[in-house]
């Protein structure tokens, strides 16, 4: 008889369970309880991104009614990893180029927005140097130290590298060591303070140290910029209703024709405006990464 009742017992908590189980699954996403999370790459300060990331999540929720939870990954990567999670951790994303075709190679990742600067959906990478070091090419390179702000940096890493390959550095042997300063901020800094000879950033992340530096733009100087590179932008994990995405994309149109919307941006990642374009708008990048002979497999190891 006891172990009749401990097996009802039993039996009747797994069905509870289950029962809670089944509720959790049908919280919509997009409400408090289940909120759509949206990562975006260390591409400046943690705060000021972090900040105007919020900023923009609020906006889409007067618009909208959706909650949006934002956070500021320490490394490209691992925005990738949380949008091809399972359950995801990200459902949305602002990955830079090279990120996104990786994400978009995986099936993690579907384009949805890209952003405008200086009145442009594509950017520049640039190579710097202190003024000071007495290099004046690329070739002036081989043997010194490297800063990168992440390994899957379009502009700060990927095509300043098949740059300095084409030039004739051999970036595995020529260059005395590489570091990842964790943000195009902090490679400025480091080549500023002589902590590097040499770094790579997108044009022109000089500015935003230029505060608290007001000679970084005499003291740094650029001897490379890259060829064109299409902006990052917004991306959506491929688990989003199309609806829901849909509605998210309008409100980010409309926010960022407004006021509010336009300084939120571009505290957050310099964006002053939003443009609709799908995958193949990065194909034209896709065929530069194929010319060259890169091996991006390599890279996601």
């Amino acid at each position: 008889m006891i172990k009749k009742t401990l097996l009802f017992i039993l039996f009747s908590l797994i069905a509870v369970g289950l029962v809670f189980a089944g509720q959790r699954e049908e919280i919509p996403l997009g409400s408090e309880e289940n909120p759509i999370i949206w990562s975006f790459v260390p591409s400046g300060e943690m705060e000021r991104v972090a900040a105007g990331a919020q900023s923009v999540a609020d906006l889409i929720f007067d618009k909208t009614g959706l909650y949006i939870e934002t956070n500021v990954a320490t490394e490209y990567a691992g925005v990738i990893e949380a949008l091809g999670s399972d359950p995801p951790e990200a459902h949305m994303a602002s990955l830079a180029t090279f990120s996104y075709i990786l994400a978009a190679d995986r099936g993690v990742a579907e384009a949805a927005l890209v952003s405008v600067r200086y009145g442009s959906p594509t950017y520049n990478g640039q190579i710097i140097v202190r003024a000071d070091s007495g290099i004046s090419s690329i070739s002036g390179l081989r043997g010194k130290t490297f800063a990168r702000p992440d390994p899957f940096s379009t502009s700060g890493w990927i095509i300043p590298m098949l740059t300095m390959r084409a030039a004739g550095i051999d970036t595995d042997t020529d260059l005395r060591e590489i570091v990842d300063a964790g943000s195009h901020d902090s490679v400025v800094a480091a080549v500023y303070n002589g902590d590097v000879d040499a770094g790579a950033t997108y044009v022109d992340a000089r500015s935003r140290i230029e505060e608290d530096h007001p000679d970084v733009m005499e003291e740094v100087v650029v001897i490379e910029v890259t060829e064109d590179i299409p902006n990052d932008g917004v991306q959506f994990s491929p688990s989003v209703p199309p609806e829901l995405r849909d509605t998210i994309v309008n409100a980010l149109l409309e926010i960022a024709a407004t006021e509010e919307g336009k300084a939120a941006l571009k505290t957050a990642y310099q964006w002053t405006a939003l443009e609709v374009h799908d995958d193949t708008f990065y194909d034209p990048f896709r065929q530069v990464l194929q010319a060259s002979g890169l091996n991006i497999e390599e890279l996601q190891d």
